[in-house]
């Protein structure tokens, strides 16, 4: 367990920071590009909010996968990084005219519409630019996920997407538009899923709505499930590489692409999330009346998954060996969600030994604040280390 980390190494950085095994990002590049092989009509964007670090992104590109971007920083962070602009689709709720510019400036290959205004203002902005943008439209499709209420976003009462009902009125305004161009329908269901039974569900409803629109004589060039796949929280060492030919083979068998259609994918935490680890140090051990404290450097600045989400992450003490003992693995921000587990056993833990917080690859540290006026946490690569 503790031979894949570099202790040595380790020991002489300052904590809390970020490790990456980039030997693990790229095996899993590899898993995904072997299963898309299978597959002509597949193609992945790579969800950027979920790691946008730039040795992250630099890897990625190089496996020729595409970016998925939800706002201007990350569609900078992708140019930056050297991913085709044509492999660049934009998502979001809320694009600003700054960002819709850049999207156009730089021809990227969709914007993933998510209601009329927006439809309307990228026509605006398109027209002033001499331009036509490339829209695929996001449709809510109420399809529930097996996850966490605030990671789901397939659901009528989410405010992301369009509706059903609207989907082909929706479509006859961007058709009636001169500078925009329907490419696709795209959608997203929802985060950490690991039930194939729910992208069943949506290939489901996809099948249906395309039938739908062949009623009405409209045809799709490009579909976009989104992405969602989950990762094992709980078995980082026994599972560090998700399942992509079940993920892959259930669209495949599943969805009814039409000929010539291409199929989208947009993959964040199962492409990283087991190659990161948040790396601490014991500051304390603080005894209470019915309990022990670790108390590390790493707080909810550095991931707030857990105060956030109450997500699980398996910890571990890398640097004793010592017979397992009970603790509450707590940060030093005050505030009183800043707790990353209780009651959980490690390696008798003494001042100075270092924490592993797993599977903490994706929105971890793109997701870390400063708040406290603490320091951002640096990340390192095994490439580098």
């Amino acid at each position: 367990m503790k031979g894949i980390f570099p202790i040595d190494k380790l020991e002489q950085i300052q904590t809390p920071y970020y490790y990456y095994d980039m030997e693990l990002l790229r095996a899993t590049l590899h898993s995904i590009n072997k299963e898309l092989q299978k597959h002509d009509e597949f193609v992945v964007h790579y969800a950027v909010k979920a790691n946008a670090n730039p040795k992250i992104l630099r890897i990625i590109r190089e496996a020729g996968l595409g970016a998925d971007c939800v706002s201007g920083g990350e569609i900078e962070a992708a140019l930056k990084a050297g991913f085709p602009a044509n492999k660049i689709v934009f998502a979001g709720v809320g694009k600003s005219d700054w960002e819709i510019n850049l999207g156009l400036d730089n021809d990227i290959f969709s914007f993933n519409v998510e209601s009329i205004p927006e439809l309307e203002v990228i026509n605006e902005l398109a027209e002033k630019k001499g331009k036509v943008a490339r829209i695929a439209l996001r449709i809510n499709p109420n399809v529930g996920a097996h996850t966490h209420a605030n990671i789901t976003t397939g659901l009528a009462e989410n405010k992301f997407g369009i509706a059903m009902n609207d989907m082909e009125t929706v479509i006859e305004r961007a058709s009636a538009m001169q500078n925009v161009r329907f490419v696709g329908l795209h959608f997203h269901i929802g985060s950490q899923i690991l039930d194939m039974g729910d992208f069943e569900a949506l290939c489901n409803r996809i099948n249906e709505l395309q039938i739908q629109l062949e009623n009405h004589h409209i045809r799709v060039e490009n579909i976009n499930v989104g992405g969602g796949l989950g990762v094992d929280y709980q078995h980082p060492n026994r599972v560090p590489i998700p399942d992509f030919k079940a993920y892959f083979d259930t669209y495949a068998r599943k969805l009814k692409l039409r000929p010539n259609q291409t199929l989208h994918f947009e993959l964040g935490r199962a492409v990283v999330a087991q190659c990161g680890s948040l790396i601490s140090r014991t500051l304390y051990i603080k005894e209470g009346a019915s309990k022990k404290f670790c108390i590390i450097d790493a707080g909810m600045t550095d991931l707030i998954r857990p105060a956030l989400y109450q997500a699980y992450h398996k910890i571990e003490n890398i640097s004793s060996e010592e017979s397992m003992e009970t603790y509450d693995v707590v940060g030093p921000i005050c505030e009183s969600s800043d707790v990353f587990a209780k009651q959980i056993d490690l390696n008798g833990s003494h001042r100075g030994d270092l924490i592993a917080i797993r599977s903490a690859g994706a929105y971890g540290e793109s997701m870390a604040s400063q708040y406290n006026c603490r320091r951002l946490p640096q990340g390192y690569t095994s490439d580098e280390i």
